[in-house]
């Protein structure tokens, strides 16, 4: 199959879809690998690493043109609508029920979509979207705590304190994978940490892993209220999947926060969890509202690029392999998993969550591809 990986032109976007390594493996097992000139810059992998590895290198039009699968990192923007086309199956990063526009763009190209976030396991789990969500929970505490600082427009406040002064509150509400990170590195920097969760399982499972080092709280509206009166920085982990996130924090709730707090909506990307939240750039991180500064930026992990392009392909390139040696349907029939990626084809809607969010026609999978089970 002939591959293709585009050059990311989001602003502030420094990863790309595919390390050289990665572009070894597909070359070796047969396919042909186009990588966009100069697409590794950002993750510290040159041209000629791609070169030696056994991809061409080639321009954006080739790219896309002559490519069967392509892979990119973060969704098409306008500039890139026009490139898309049937024929063509798309593996990235979508989060399409927060873009309607894009939602359209698909559907009328005739593209098959395929979205990192939508690839979920018989047990729930999400593998393409986890490692994201590890880098950018981190990352969301140590924003937190960065923006804390006065300079900065923060409260003044030292996350951790030191001997003789109390640490700041970190309110992390939802427990999955961003939370936990989360609450790893704040609990690092010292921080009281509550979590705000509504699974009981899943709490039981943090209070083991964590070793109790957090408070572990039922979440609910007034709880949430409650929490955030007392928090110096506040992470918005909450995820429903391929869903937009919901408004779980309120203007008023904002309101009723401290001067110079911290929110960090990790939901940003699927629309945000807090009414407050408007998208970010890294180069222009943050604003306030309220008197609370908001860091809202919608590629957290494409500020460590290097790092986050090693952990995506790490993830991905399983089934960009099966995809490439059996084709997208056969693929999808052999892996349910895999199927549930399916947001976009044959100009048709097949994610429910999506076509939901924009009062869309739905179509299951199953229907526009026979002998597939989602």
């Amino acid at each position: 199959m002939k591959i293709g990986v585009a050059k990311e032109i989001k602003t502030d976007e420094y990863r790309v879809a595919l390390t050289p390594a990665g572009a070894r493996e597909l070359v070796q097992g047969g396919h042909e690998v186009t990588v966009e000139t100069g697409a590794g810059i950002g993750s510290a992998f040159a041209d000629a690493a791609y070169e030696a590895a056994g991809a061409r290198i080639a321009g954006v039009d080739d790219v896309w043109a002559d490519s069967d699968l392509l892979l990119k990192v973060k969704e098409p923007i306008e500039l890139e609508y026009g490139r898309l086309r049937e024929g063509l199956v798309l593996f990235t990063y979508l989060h399409i029920a927060a873009d309607e526009p894009l939602t359209r763009a698909l559907v009328d190209s005739g593209i098959a979509a395929v979205a990192y976030e939508t690839v979920e396991t018989s047990k729930g789990a999400l593998p393409l979207l986890a490692p994201m969500s590890e880098i950018a929970g981190r990352l969301a505490a140590q924003a937190g705590a960065y923006f804390l600082e006065k300079p900065l427009g923060g409260r003044g406040l030292l996350l951790g304190g030191v001997p003789g002064v109390a640490p700041g509150r970190v309110v992390i509400i939802g427990g999955g994978m961003v939370g936990y990170n989360a609450a790893v590195i704040a609990i690092g920097l010292g921080a009281n940490v509550m979590i705000l969760e509504r699974s009981l399982d899943r709490m039981r499972h943090l209070e083991e892993i964590l070793s109790g080092r957090v408070s572990l709280v039922m979440s609910s509206s007034l709880q949430i209220e409650e929490s955030l009166r007392d928090a110096d920085v506040v992470i918005g982990a909450v995820l429903i999947p391929g869903a937009v996130a919901p408004k779980l924090i309120t203007r008023e709730m904002v309101r009723g926060m401290k001067d110079g707090a911290v929110l960090a909506d990790v939901a940003i990307d699927q629309g945000g969890c807090a009414e407050t939240s408007r998208p970010t750039t890294h180069s222009e991180p943050v604003y306030t509202v309220e008197g609370v500064t908001h860091y809202c930026v919608a590629n957290m992990p494409g500020a460590v690029p290097i790092t986050s392009t090693k952990a995506l392909t790490n993830a991905t390139l399983p089934y960009v392999e099966a995809i490439a040696v059996h084709g997208l349907a056969e693929a999808v029939a052999r892996d349910p998993g895999l199927a549930r990626g399916v947001n976009v084809l044959d100009g048709k809607i097949t994610y429910e969550a999506v076509a939901d969010a924009h009062g869309l026609d739905y179509q299951p999978l199953e229907d526009v591809l026979p002998g597939v089970a989602v």
